[in-house]
């Protein structure tokens, strides 16, 4: 019988499976696979009281009838999340009594509600539906996450029925966008038409959210599950911060298939993702999700939920152990040894400008501020691709969106119309590089602004550093929870309150410099001291730059330049 979170026994496993393990006593770390099933938090309560699938019923039957005082605490700050919904940050809430208020003190009646997104693709119809829920349900907001989502906000309960009916009528969807379970899936934003593609995962991407989203078997997992399917060589699914990742590569014998990389996740402990050394062919990735996924289940920590994500399990257990297990308990056979990936030179990897498909046509990239988007330009975005490629678009992990299937003679008309909406097809590196998390405006967990900030930084370094034409990534969080990817950027910014020069305490960021993902990825470098305040943000990074290219030796990245500089460079 396959375990569920009324009823967590062991997974479904083969017949060759291992011996039933002696049931232990103690609370060990909350696993499953040893025998420990008792609740040892909260959250794992509430869990195994109702699945997070069920409440959806309450919220079409109940909450959107009788409002937002109805609602269950347990459902409203848990189980609401396996349908994409957060309450979000009570207006007129400084930065300052983020950690010192009740959830219940700082959450609004309005929630966030995030649209799942599979690999970034959606029909030019999809975008409208999009677009005319914002208008209508959201105050306009759409924003595009760094994981190919959408989010909406101020979305009322009483309108969250009628959101899943429109967005449901074209495809979409809000199972599982957040919660401890299978969330969100990335793809490459340009699967099936790149010219330099390895291998399309589109198909695979698809089974594996065919069979498992909305499926109770994976619906109680020990916390958040991050996959991404790629097979472009531009490695564009930021896969060495994934639980799972399958990363094209051609293997010497087999040809074709798919890399596989487990326990990645940034947050407060981060870590990157380690190989297993083994190569997927694309008709086993669904089968392979499911077993790497019934490990986590099983056997990952539920005692502390700061040490639930699989990369503690891979931490302890390491990739050899890990492998083991997922063939002998629950894929019931050996997977194949497998080549590593290539790592490219190239430091882009957001498919901004113009690029000619497999098939001849063209796909145009373009980069909004910091995902910053309205259902009013997603509207207009819309016609654009209808007019001018074959009704397809997409996002991409950087905050960005891709037309597809343009033919040449529609390039410049449309680049023409994308830049008259102030969505650029050759950004600066600022615009491109610069990223944003949601911030303080809606977010309960954030301490300072970024969204905002974030757009302003871009305008005023543009003014401030014209001709300066390097790759460079500016990543912007507002808490320390690494939504926005600060310790991979080359400059990172963790919002947080700061001492200014007055003795004022101000909104801020502590700075992390040099990270990376690709080539030679490495984990920012925190400089001992090294705060700065909103208002000198502007200041500092004009600053730390010009020292760069003064410095910099042919051809040196920035993440390099930062790896031998000195403090006094940095700061």
């Amino acid at each position: 019988m396959a375990a569920t979170p009324q009823n967590p026994a062991v997974a479904q496993k083969p017949a060759a499976a291992t011996p039933r393990r002696k049931v232990s006593r103690h609370r060990g770390e909350g696993q499953w696979a040893v025998g420990h099933l008792t609740p040892l938090n909260g959250a794992e309560q509430f869990k195994k009281d109702d699945d997070g699938l069920n409440v959806r019923t309450r919220i079409e039957t109940v909450y959107s009838k009788r409002g937002f005082a109805s609602i269950d605490p347990n459902d409203l700050r848990g189980r609401f999340r396996w349908w994409g919904l957060y309450t979000q940050r009570r207006p007129g809430i400084d930065g300052g009594r983020t950690g010192l208020l009740e959830p219940e003190e700082l959450e609004d009646e309005y929630f966030m509600m995030r649209v799942r997104v599979t690999g970034g693709r959606l029909s030019t119809e999809q975008l409208r539906v999009i677009g005319e829920v914002a208008e209508t349900y959201a105050r306009g907001t759409a924003d595009i996450t760094d994981r190919q989502n959408i989010q909406f906000h101020w979305v009322r309960i009483e309108d969250v029925p009628a959101i899943w009916e429109r967005l449901e009528s074209v495809g979409l969807s809000t199972t599982e966008a957040c919660g401890d379970c299978p969330r969100g899936m990335l793809g490459s934003p340009v699967a099936g038409v790149a010219a330099d593609e390895i291998i399309d995962g589109t198909a695979a991407l698809d089974e594996i959210v065919r069979r498992y989203i909305g499926d109770p078997r994976f619906s109680n997992l020990p916390r958040k599950y991050k996959t991404a399917v790629s097979g472009s060589p531009l490695l564009d699914v930021a896969h060495e911060i994934n639980d799972i990742s399958f990363v094209g590569v051609v293997h010497p014998e087999h040809g074709p298939g798919f890399d596989l990389w487990v326990g990645g996740g940034l947050s407060t402990n981060p870590k990157f993702g380690v190989r297993l050394g083994a190569w997927v062919p694309e008709a086993d990735v669904p089968d392979v999700w499911e077993a790497v996924t019934s490990v986590f289940r099983d056997y990952g920590y539920r005692r502390l939920r700061n040490r639930a994500r699989l990369k503690f399990l891979i931490a302890d257990w390491g990739a050899e152990k890990f492998r083991q297990v997922v063939e002998d308990e629950y894929l019931g056979r050996k997977l194949t040894d497998g080549p590593a990936v290539e790592m490219p030179a190239q430091r882009w990897r957001d498919h901004i400008g113009v690029h000619r498909q497999k098939d001849g046509r063209f796909y145009v990239g373009f980069a909004p501020r910091v995902g910053r988007m309205d259902g009013s330009l997603l509207t207009k975005v819309a016609e654009l691709a209808e007019n001018h490629g074959s009704g397809r678009v997409s996002t991409t992990v950087e905050q960005k969106m891709i037309i597809l299937d343009v033919p040449q003679d529609r390039v410049d008309s449309l680049v023409d119309g994308l830049e008259a909406l102030d969505l650029r097809v050759t950004p600066s590196p600022f615009r491109r590089g610069t990223m944003a998390c949601t911030g303080i405006e809606f977010c309960k967990l954030a301490i300072v602004e970024t969204k905002e900030r974030g757009s302003d930084l871009i305008d005023e370094l543009e003014r401030r550093l014209p001709d300066f034409d390097e790759p460079l990534t500016i990543n912007i969080n507002g808490c320390p929870n690494a939504c926005a990817r600060i310790q991979t950027a080359d400059i990172g910014l963790k919002g947080q309150l700061i001492t200014d020069a007055d003795g004022n305490q101000v909104g801020g960021y502590q700075v992390h410099l040099g990270g990376a993902l690709g080539l030679e990825p490495s984990f920012g470098r925190k400089v001992r001291g090294l705060k700065v305040t909103s208002d000198e943000l502007p200041d500092y990074i004009e600053r730390v730059v010009k020292r760069f290219q003064a410095e910099r030796e042919d051809g040196e990245r920035f993440a390099a330049w930062v790896g031998r500089a000195a403090d006094e460079a940095l700061s």
